[in-house]
């Protein structure tokens, strides 16, 4: 093997290739029987030509084909990475190829779909479930509706009219009011606009997350501003109001501090107010001016005001100051939480008590000596914990690992953090890669929230799917609400669901209008974001196979939907998206921009590329070059 390039060269004689792919012809017919047996009861009408060549591609790839595909590119033969769609009928005419090369009469092995039939079922099956494939491109786009959506018809008709083919409804948002103004919306502008759009609703699921944190004595920090020699350079300011006063800052968002009536009345431009502030230091608050409402006053030392800071009301008289009004209390605090912050080596315990979290005790040395604490939302999740088990939180902003559980809940490790530490909140998801939580496929809310699924979509995504006995739950739901026919999309968002993805398809295809949406956010944190790539290429294929199509979702022109300026790299990744049979826009101010420019992408790139095959259109780069002169002897 050459060191540099790690490739041997080496290649299958003729005669030998076509042994092997008889060979594997044989075994792909024989692993395609050991899975379709599995699942017999899943297709009660019978095998369809779908999941048969769904275990075709299970039993192809379940080897090492790299030096075969080496040997047919050598002799311009067929790559065997282009027959998801129709394995067998790939196979047949690749081996009868060979065999005509060498002389070898060949025999054509029968089973699964032929070239068109796989994609023309493809087609079939992305149209009812998606909707019909808009002029064009050749994947659909599905758009987050935002709340504005629920009382804006105009938006939605504008989404519509700039090439939305499903509106999503997230059911972690908004209420059920709001959604049925929206589904509304999207009929009203389907009506207007003559353009198909789909009702599509995401169920929330069980989504694990941290509890509330304790509350702290909220702080006004009144800081004035220094030069680089630490002159004051302007005094703090601070905003002396009534207590009907609202929000926590004034004009120019000078920090309000509320002051009873009485006080207010009686005090005067000149005055000024003694305290000891949180850190126990002397400082003097001087009233400059009077404004709406009561006085601004200035400092020209930092200091750190809470509810419990008594002040003094003085006033200068006979060359002297004099208290006017003693213990006077301030007001109008914002309501804060404790900071738990956490560094790598640190612990955090998670409780399996509702309890407030806090913030670990540290000594001089800034070691923690007591651990941090909150709480799991389900707690019974803890009790599928072992030791060694990793945790991701907030999205893998902290990465953490169970070192026990007891009866007070899990004690984990920080591996990850940024250098500063992170903040941890309340209300942030919980990631345990790979753990079967032990959770029904439904929670109660999204038991509620079906009733209105059931009325208002078209379908419905099953958010963390993880096994075929998930669908089944969702199935069963459905069912005793008469919404048999609603189309199910299983959300791939974790490890385990990666994992049993067959299990998933086989156990679905046979039941429902199945889709895949590939939810790549949660995903990345459960497998790594580095891994992100090569997997959801490995669940397109997988579902290429089994004539299902995918939502390719989360993150995609997400600068250009929040910011108005997209990426290079999310352009990219908008062009790699039409490999899918629908692609996912989350809400955002510019999400129409977004839409309109991710409609321009597909159109562009799917007249060049078809899922992984190139269509060969002439290149404008080439066609745009002088022509040739003919040589002075022609």
């Amino acid at each position: 093997m050459n060191e540099k390039t790690g490739f041997d060269g080496s290649v299958w004689q003729p005669e030998a290739l076509l042994d092997v792919l008889e060979a594997l012809r044989w075994d792909i017919e024989e692993g395609a029987e050991r899975w379709l047996r599995r699942y017999e009861d899943a297709f009660p009408d019978g095998v369809t030509t779908s999941a048969e060549n769904f275990a075709h591609y299970l039993a192809l790839r379940n080897r090492d084909l790299r030096s075969v595909q080496r040997s047919l590119a050598r002799f311009g033969l067929s790559s065997l990475g282009r027959h998801e769609p129709h394995v067998l009928a790939g196979l047949n005419e690749v081996i009868e190829a060979l065999g005509a090369r060498v002389g070898r009469v060949t025999q054509r092995r029968r089973g699964g779909p032929t070239f068109e039939q796989a994609h023309l079922r493809l087609a079939t099956h992305a149209a009812d479930l998606l909707g019909p494939v808009p002029e064009g491109r050749d994947s659909r786009v599905m758009v987050t509706l935002p709340s504005a959506a629920a009382d804006d018809p105009g938006l939605v008709r504008s989404l519509v009219a700039s090439g939305m083919d499903m509106a999503r409804i997230n059911c972690a948002h908004d209420d059920p009011a709001m959604w049925r103004r929206m589904a509304r919306h999207v009929r009203d502008a389907e009506a207007r606009t003559g353009r198909s759009c789909r009702v599509h609703m995401d169920l929330a699921g069980h989504k694990v997350r941290t509890g509330p944190v304790a509350p702290r004595t909220p702080v006004v920090r009144l800081k004035p501003m220094r030069d680089a020699y630490g002159r004051t350079v302007r005094r703090a300011q601070v905003d002396l109001v009534h207590p009907e006063q609202t929000g926590d800052t004034g004009r120019g968002g000078v920090p309000r501090l509320c002051l009873d009536g009485e006080t207010l009345a009686s005090m005067r431009v000149g005055d000024r107010l003694r305290f000891r502030d949180a850190r126990k230091s002397s400082r003097l608050l001087a009233v400059r001016e009077a404004i709406p409402g009561g006085f601004r006053a200035d400092i020209g030392s930092t200091a750190y005001v809470t509810p419990r800071t008594r002040f003094a009301l003085q006033r200068r008289g006979a060359g002297k100051w004099q208290t006017v009004i003693r213990g006077l209390r301030c007001g109008g605090f914002v309501e804060a939480q404790m900071e738990i912050r956490l560094f790598e080596g640190d612990t955090l315990v998670l409780l399996r008590r509702p309890e407030p979290g806090t913030p670990g005790r540290r000594d001089e040395d800034g070691g923690m000596v007591v651990p941090a604490r909150i709480a799991c939302s389900p707690p019974q999740v803890i009790d599928q914990l072992d030791p060694g088990q990793a945790v991701w939180i907030d999205d893998g902003k902290i990465g953490a690992e169970v070192e026990c559980v007891d009866a007070h809940g899990a004690r984990l490790r920080i591996t990850r953090s940024r250098p500063q530490g992170a903040v941890l909140h309340e209300d942030k998801g919980l990631n345990f890669p790979g753990l079967d939580l032990g959770l029904p496929a439904l929670s109660a809310q999204d038991e509620q929230d079906l009733d209105f699924v059931a009325e208002l979509a078209d379908t419905v995504a099953l958010s963390f799917t993880e096994s075929r006995s998930d669908l089944e739950g969702l199935g069963a739901a459905l069912a005793r609400r008469g919404a048999v026919d609603l189309g199910v999309i299983a959300k791939i968002e974790t490890q385990r669901g990666v994992q049993n993805l067959p299990d998933i398809l086989l156990g679905g295809m046979g039941r429902f209008d199945l889709g895949v949406m590939i939810a790549r956010g949660d995903l990345a944190v459960e497998i790594g974001g580095e891994r992100l790539a090569e997997v959801q290429e490995e669940l397109l294929w997988l579902c290429e196979a089994a004539h299902v199509p995918v939502i390719w979702a989360t993150q995609v022109l997400e600068s250009l939907a929040k910011k108005g300026i997209a990426s290079r790299p999310e352009l990219t990744d908008a062009a790699m998206s039409g490999r899918a049979e629908c692609v996912m826009l989350n809400k955002g101010p510019y999400i129409v921009t977004a839409l309109r420019t991710l409609d321009g992408i597909l159109h562009r790139m799917q007249q060049h590329q078809r899922k992984k095959t190139p269509r060969l259109r002439a290149l404008g780069i080439v066609q745009n070059q002088p022509a040739p002169q003919p040589a002075a002897d022609e």
